[in-house]
């Protein structure tokens, strides 16, 4: 393991905090609570077949909103496209080249060559898909034209530093810092294919990673065996949620360029916080990179969203306790009831999400800062008039209250 110091010698000046979008909300979701960066999909050619994602017309407005906030937009162009869509590609390209993205997220070196030549005004990260683990294969694809390498998650701190050391400076190096990890080598499945028919590596995989598994043995047909001995059967093939908030320090030192939240399918308000969390560790390093030590709030801030136990991934070499075998679900203890419109003569004015009550205890939470608490003591519809509760989906509210907070800002309640 290296040294804190030969570490230091690697850290860029300042690394981008990416953020995942889904659909338009989680775009101005991961702006207004600070990311540097935004990644998603169009219409086709991405990893998440499953999301909204971005029509050509919401993509031209997507990319005016981050440009006009000073935040870069990546587009997915990741998937493997077989050989009847590739006449379909070249277009593809210049138009979403069209609408301003900053760069192509491309896994297949044919995708990115006809890139080069049709949108060359657009920059080339290459995408985990591509399993970049060494520094042969980074600068290879840097000669080829590649501006950023996004490494796969299977690299340990060192390994990381190393491809540092032995690339050219001006080589980008991304990696994930947070979120779902995938049973398979950087997410090059097969699984779901064989059993569903959905093809992971076509952004529509199914995740039986994700399911309860038992042993039959074929003398024994209908019996069914758990594989760890638990009622539920055996989720053995399940990962952990990936969390490196604790050692952001590390990461940033070992020379990544930029940090990766995982999510393009999680919510806005998963986006929202995941975000301000990571933004407000990444100006806590900045501020004092020799003495990072994390404020608690912070970290707490990560297990306030839905997630699965979380780990250290790789970056500490070979996984211990990768894996979660009792079952597939996911830790959620708060819910989001409203979302602040603005604030107005010491009352908040709000759109509700879920149902609250007075007497409930809340949290608001705003960009860059620490959550702060309070009871609802009373609250009022639209018209003023008085209400025991929200009950209703995206009714208008008023709720007084001594904390001003701004729009955008997350009104949430713990799940008991």
């Amino acid at each position: 393991m290296r040294t804190e110091g030969e570490f230091l010698m690697n850290q860029p000046a300042k690394p981008e905090l990416l953020a995942p979008v889904g659909d338009y909300e989680r775009l101005v979701a991961a702006v207004t609570f600070g990311a540097d960066a935004v990644y998603l999909g169009g219409t086709a050619f991405g990893m998440r077949a499953a999301s909204a994602n971005f029509d050509l017309d919401m993509l031209r407005r997507a990319v005016e909103y981050a440009h006009a906030h000073g935040v870069k937009v990546y587009l997915t162009c990741n998937t493997l496209p077989r050989g009847r869509e590739v006449e379909e590609l070249s277009q593809y390209l210049k138009d979403t080249a069209a609408c301003g993205v900053d760069a192509f997220i491309i896994t297949d070196i044919g995708v990115m060559m006809l890139a080069k030549r049709v949108a060359p005004q657009v920059e080339i990260h290459i995408s985990t898909q591509a399993g970049v683990v060494n520094y042969l294969a980074a600068k290879e694809l840097y000669y080829l034209g590649a501006k950023r390498v996004v490494l796969a998650r299977e690299l340990s701190l060192d390994e990381i530093a190393t491809i540092r050391e032995k690339t050219p400076p001006e080589l980008e190096i991304e990696a994930f810092v947070h979120g779902a990890m995938c049973m398979s080598f950087s997410g090059r499945c097969l699984l779901s294919s064989y059993l569903t028919g959905r093809d992971a590596n076509r952004g529509e995989c199914a995740q039986p990673c994700r399911w309860g598994y038992h042993l039959v043995e074929e003398k024994r047909p209908g019996q069914y065996y758990p594989i760890f001995e638990d009622k539920s059967g055996s989720y053995l093939l399940n990962a952990k949620d990936l969390c490196m908030i604790e050692h952001l320090d590390k990461v940033i030192q070992a020379g990544v360029t930029s940090l990766k939240i995982e999510g393009r399918a999680k919510s806005s308000y998963y986006v929202s916080v995941v975000t301000n969390a990571y933004r407000c560790a990444i100006d806590q390093y900045l501020s004092d990179p020799e003495h990072y030590q994390l404020d608690p709030w912070i970290l707490e801030e990560t297990k306030k969203v839905s997630h699965r136990a979380y780990c250290t991934g790789f970056y500490f070499g070979p996984i211990e306790n990768g894996q979660y075998y009792e079952n597939a679900g996911y830790i959620r203890t708060y819910d989001v009831v409203a979302i602040v419109d603005g604030y107005r003569e010491g009352r908040l004015l709000c759109t509700q999400r879920n149902k609250f009550s007075i007497g409930d205890e809340v949290e608001i939470l705003e960009p860059g800062r620490p959550p702060q608490t309070f009871v609802v003591d009373t609250l009022f519809n639209e018209n003023g008039e008085s209400i025991q509760s929200a009950n209703h989906a995206v009714m208008r509210l008023q709720i007084p209250c001594p904390i001003s907070a701004c729009p955008g800002a997350i009104i949430r309640k713990a799940v008991l």
